[in-house]
């Protein structure tokens, strides 16, 4: 299996300005917000949040935050998939990894998307959930 990655420069609308801001919000506050779950369970109560607990916890956030609904699921799974790489490489001993960190909105912001995610056709790119 062969893995791609495809970086396009594009210059989007108004409105597509719009859902992206709107895509890296919600994928912040889902970094943020798991992050400080993970933290406060293992500081209180020495526990380690699984993968898995944290899928489970995200549709949680999505009845309590109808907001994160407005975007692209894969966006929000996608970040938490992250996350667990991001624990994985702190805790490996053989790479130097720091703790996670939590994002800050005048930070360098990116959300990943998978194949399902979105659309390349005739030069245009459609990301799913997007109106335009």
């Amino acid at each position: 299996m062969t893995k791609r990655a495809y970086k396009e420069r594009f210059y989007p609308t108004s409105e597509q300005a719009e859902l992206l801001a709107q895509s890296f919000g919600c994928a912040r506050f889902v970094w943020n917000n798991t992050l400080a779950y993970r933290t406060e369970a293992y500081q209180q109560r020495g526990e380690s949040v699984s993968h898995s607990s944290a899928e489970k916890r995200l549709v949680g956030l999505k009845a309590e935050f109808p907001w994160l609904r407005d975007v692209s699921s894969v966006i929000l799974q996608q970040t938490l998939r992250d996350q667990k790489a991001a624990f994985d490489n702190f805790f490996n001993p053989k790479l130097k990894a720091r703790y996670p960190r939590f994002k800050r909105k005048d930070c360098r912001q990116s959300i990943r998307l998978t194949k399902a995610a979105f659309r390349y056709r005739d030069g245009e790119i459609t990301i799913a959930k997007a109106k335009t």
